[in-house]
């Protein structure tokens, strides 16, 4: 089974053919949603990767074009919520753009933490617009050789 993105729009197709869809209320709810037909994209968000190794896991959040000022990470009942700002720098002049695809605006991102994760350890930087995150596993849930005894 595949994942797909879930597109409000999609539900709405089938009633399409009942409405006139050039119609303003259309256009603006169009231009919120996104078109499915263009492809546009309806959802603005960072892209992680989350990776696990021996010592712990990493977040690798993408956040191109924003200010590590405008970035706020937050830690709370094993729930990490990666949150801030994309500010747009420039006022385009939306009757002379020819396509907008960038996103701009408020986003926030949750992860719920596994309990084995050491939320006093936990460090974050930021680099050339991505966010790594690091969180050390306990030493407990790490895996260790355990050595077998022979019998006396």
């Amino acid at each position: 089974m595949a994942i797909t993105r879930w597109k409000p729009t999609r539900e709405l197709r089938p009633w399409s053919a009942m409405f006139d869809l050039n119609t303003p209320m259309s256009r603006m709810l169009e231009e919120f949603f996104g078109n499915e037909r263009s492809g546009d994209v309806t959802y603005w968000g960072p892209n992680v990767d989350i990776v696990e190794n021996d010592d712990g896991y990493e977040i690798h959040a993408e956040l191109p074009g924003v200010k590590q000022d405008d970035v706020k990470l937050a830690l709370n009942n094993n729930v990490l919520t990666l949150s801030g700002e994309k500010k747009q720098e420039v006022k385009e002049d939306r009757d002379n753009c020819v396509r907008l695809e960038r996103s701009y605006g408020r986003f926030e991102r949750s992860f719920s933490l596994p309990t084995t994760v050491q939320s006093d350890k936990v460090r974050a930087s930021f680099q050339d617009g991505v966010l790594k995150i690091m969180l050390p596993k306990a030493e407990q849930s790490k895996a260790r050789q355990i050595n077998i005894e022979a019998p006396k």
